[in-house]
């Protein structure tokens, strides 16, 4: 964590209060109570502490990445690349003609103006641009998933250990005000012992299952295809891999980079676990079939192990790129005590505390036995547990951000203090970032091998 003194934008939790149980007889009953996260306004910074920055990569997120960090004082945006002319020409409209524009990222890197980049490439450049940053001397602010591939994460974690540079992986939850509220309120045993946790994330739209618009001008002329393959098998030039790259496994992550990863790094900032032990998906191509090898139908179940942090509990994951019901996003955790549903600005932690005593009558087999053994079966029972509640308590509490909070600006401005203070503890580290991102590795390995997949949480590795 950054030293909270010259944290540009600080959020404040206020503590969980109590709230009284009320009882009632053989029911439940229910204390609803709504409060307000506290989030503070930027903090000024002095020229001393102005970061000179450079964008890696200007599609959706990458556009998205400049105009949030450049709502953040002290920050310059002094140089952009990316391999198709358009959006070269976009970025000095919206920034500005003094912004230097390149296809060539290697240049960036060669700038010693240049403090910080924002790498915001297809998935197949993440690992390989930010290790290269990071041993030209340069802070990396590298989107999620933080690398491509299973073999990428652990060299990517070295480099950051062996250059002392400061990276950060880009899932903004991991920052968020609502996040870090559930988190307080799940140490504070809110509750009780965490049994099955439960997250979904569905779109019902063209441009939400990746079918994005393609210029008219898209050709070898206007887009470096060459450079934009890499790694990846030589193809043609195709104008819909390049735009709408998330849809193929050779420059994407498919459903799980993109969305199932936001779900794993919300629950391990929450509940501090470094990832399942057994992962398991299946799912198909339903309805989106435009050309793309990547499913628009995923589910995954994983099993968590027992840590000194949390129990062990299971997990249940699903993204639905065609949801007749409109979509919507949610991750739940269910406890012995208690469920909480956390959501984009809000946690609501609905608590159902059963009785110590089971009770009997209603829909048990009391009513079947005879009336001799309904006197014996009472008088027993009234002899055990004299005293002892069998009712069940209920409580709601509700926790709202702010009309307007922004949790991706609190991560770039934690990623920005971290930079200033030179320390290479930040928020989302590439160790957090690669637990996140192998856990949805291995769930498109699961789904394209059909099998189950075992992974080493702690060492980072597959058993």
């Amino acid at each position: 964590m950054t030293k909270t003194t010259l944290r540009p934008r600080r959020v404040f939790l206020k503590n969980l209060s109590a709230t009284t149980l009320l009882a009632g007889t053989m029911t439940q009953t229910s204390c609803a109570t709504r409060k307000p996260l506290s989030v503070s306004a930027p903090k000024a910074t002095s020229p001393n502490d102005h970061i000179q920055v450079a964008a890696i990569g200007m599609g959706i997120m990458g556009f998205n990445n400049c105009k949030t960090m450049l709502q953040l004082p002290g920050v310059q945006l002094l140089t952009v690349c990316d391999l198709y002319d358009g959006r070269l020409k976009r970025a000095q409209e919206l920034f500005g003609d003094e912004v230097a524009v390149t296809k060539d990222y290697r240049s960036i890197l060669a700038d010693s103006k240049i403090d910080a980049v924002i790498v915001s490439t297809t998935d197949h450049w993440h690992a390989k641009i930010a290790m290269e940053a990071m041993t030209q001397g340069k802070a990396v602010y590298c989107e999620k998933p933080m690398v491509h591939k299973l073999t990428e994460g652990l060299p990517m974690i070295k480099v950051q250990a062996e250059t002392g540079r400061v990276c950060q992986i880009g899932s903004q939850r991991v920052s968020s005000a609502v996040y870090l509220k559930a988190k307080e309120l799940y140490e504070s045993g809110a509750i009780g012992s965490l049994i099955l946790a439960e997250a979904f994330w569905d779109r019902q739209s063209a441009l939400g299952a990746w079918q994005y618009s393609i210029p008219r001008d898209a050709s070898p002329q206007t887009v470096d295809w060459a450079t934009f393959l890499g790694n990846a098998p030589v193809v043609d030039f195709d104008p819909v891999r390049f735009f709408r790259w998330r849809n193929y496994r050779d420059y994407g992550t498919g459903i799980a980079g993109d969305l199932f990863v936001h779900l794993f790094s919300g629950l391990h900032i929450i509940t501090g676990s470094l990832g399942p032990m057994r992962i398991y998906t299946s799912g198909g191509l339903r309805h989106w079939k435009d050309g793309r090898d990547v499913p628009d139908v995923l589910v995954g179940v994983y099993d968590y192990p027992e840590t000194q942090r949390h129990p062990a509990f299971n997990l249940q994951v699903r993204v639905n790129f065609v949801d007749g019901g409109g979509g919507g996003q949610e991750i739940s955790l269910s406890g012995t005590e208690g469920k909480m549903i956390i959501g984009d600005t809000s946690v609501k932690v609905l608590r159902n505390k059963m009785g110590k005593a089971p009770g009997f009558g209603g829909w048990d087999t009391y009513d079947t036995f005879d009336e001799q053994n309904q006197q014996d079966f009472s008088a027993w029972y009234e002899e055990n547990y004299r005293g002892v509640s069998d009712r069940t308590e209920s409580t709601t509490e509700e926790f709202h951000a702010p009309e307007g909070y922004n949790d991706h600006l609190d991560h770039h401005a934690k990623f920005l203090d971290a930079v200033r203070l030179k320390e290479t503890t930040v928020v989302e580290d590439p160790a957090f970032g690669f637990r996140a991102a192998a856990v949805a590795l291995a769930s498109n390995q699961s789904f394209f091998e059909s099998t189950i997949v075992k992974w080493d949480p702690e060492s980072m590795q597959l058993t």
